[in-house]
């Protein structure tokens, strides 16, 4: 289970991001992080918009709602969720807590 840090508006979790999959989805977890294959190349920035693309649709979010806090550079990220607390968040990931 992937720990889930919780802020009074927002939400946190740890990803580790597969540039240039073959499609784009959650495969478990490594780790404490979940492991996420992205079709975006890592370059220019177009992984991690495909990143927040991704969560904001799974979480129905909208975009702005959807951050990465930390790892711009790295396939070790951690996402921001405004507006879902900690136990929703779990919910719409689909984990048990």
């Amino acid at each position: 289970m992937i720990p889930i840090i919780e802020n009074v508006h927002s939400a946190s979790f740890a990803v580790r991001v597969h540039p240039r999959a073959n499609r784009n989805a959650i495969n478990g977890e490594v780790g404490n992080a979940l492991k996420v294959s992205l079709t975006a190349p890592p370059a220019n920035g177009k992984a991690n918009q495909a990143c927040v693309e991704f969560f904001a649709k799974l979480l129905k979010v909208p975009k702005t709602s959807v951050t990465i806090a930390a790892g711009l550079t790295s396939r070790n990220k951690t996402v921001r969720v405004v507006g879902l607390s900690g136990d929703e968040l779990q919910r719409r990931l689909g984990l048990s807590r």
